[in-house]
């Protein structure tokens, strides 16, 4: 149980978009959602990419102790390089007059993120055998995004160990195993695609449903948000029944996720009793 903290602000930090709209739009539906439980103070937005930006933090909080969240799917370049320099960082807890700034870890590092891809599967694909179904966990892949690919496998890793799925594997856009040959590596009847990203964007809504042959063609940025590709399930393709979830970060659980990672946070750099 989370335990309120009133005299508390609370920053949810996203990557942003300057092309696509959609990117902010999970972040700030779970900040509305944790201003809406009235659990801190103050709940804002930040963005790298967009308003408002990091740089405004100071002078959008009140309070004089600060929780910042990265709500980010793995530990990486942003959530180890650009946040800490953007707020002036010095470490896990930065001290700036009055100020106590407590810099937490990535939403998508949480333990339950195994839970919640399960979740969003069985969401989108009620009622299919899962001993019949094959789960794709889909990243960008390439070299540019180590980490994600990290953090993918971990969480593949975790749900095959669970056995309730025939099949789980990772299948990326740009590196082996590719998703656009996802019926070249599963065997099940099922198939199911939960892409793992923490925004519905341009791939998502354009580049994986080209790829898995659910959509002839990029449909555009300017009608990336009126995409219908998800509202048609089940596909059927290449001689199986597919599913597509949107993506990950939009599982309106995250905001108790934030709120968990405020607590793991506490719970690591609780200060020693007094004897």
């Amino acid at each position: 149980m989370f335990s309120a903290k009133p005299e508390s602000a609370l920053v949810v930090v996203g990557h942003g978009s300057t092309v696509n709209p959609d990117s902010s739009a999970p972040t700030l539906d779970h900040v509305q959602e944790l201003r809406r439980r009235g659990v801190f103070g103050e709940v804002h937005a930040a963005f790298w990419k967009e308003e408002p930006s990091l740089r405004q933090v100071p002078y959008l909080v009140d309070c004089d102790e600060i929780y910042v969240v990265p709500n980010f799917i793995s530990e990486g370049y942003f959530t180890r390089t650009v946040i800490p320099r953007e707020l002036e960082l010095e470490g896990a807890v930065t001290s700036r007059g009055p100020r106590k700034i407590h810099y937490c870890e990535p939403v998508g590092s949480h333990p339950r993120m195994t839970e919640l891809l399960l979740r969003r599967a069985a969401e989108i694909a009620p009622g299919v055998p899962p001993e019949e179904t094959s789960l794709l966990i889909v990243g960008h892949g390439t070299s540019l995004n180590d980490n994600s690919a990290v953090a993918a496998k971990r969480e593949v890793e975790r749900i095959a160990a669970q056995g309730r799925y025939a099949e789980v594997f990772n299948a990326y856009m740009e590196e082996e195993p590719l998703i656009a040959k996802w019926d070249e590596f599963t065997t099940r009847p099922n198939v199911v695609v939960v892409p793992f990203f923490i925004a519905d964007g341009l791939h998502s809504y354009e580049d994986i449903p080209v790829l898995l042959g659910i959509a002839e063609t990029s449909a555009g940025a300017a009608s990336a948000s009126e995409q219908e590709v998800f509202r048609g399930n089940p596909y059927s393709r290449r001689g199986r029944t597919l599913f597509y979830a949107s993506a990950i970060g939009t599982e309106p659980l995250f905001a108790d996720l934030i709120l968990e990672q405020v607590t793991a946070f506490d719970a690591a750099h609780r200060e020693p009793a007094l004897a």
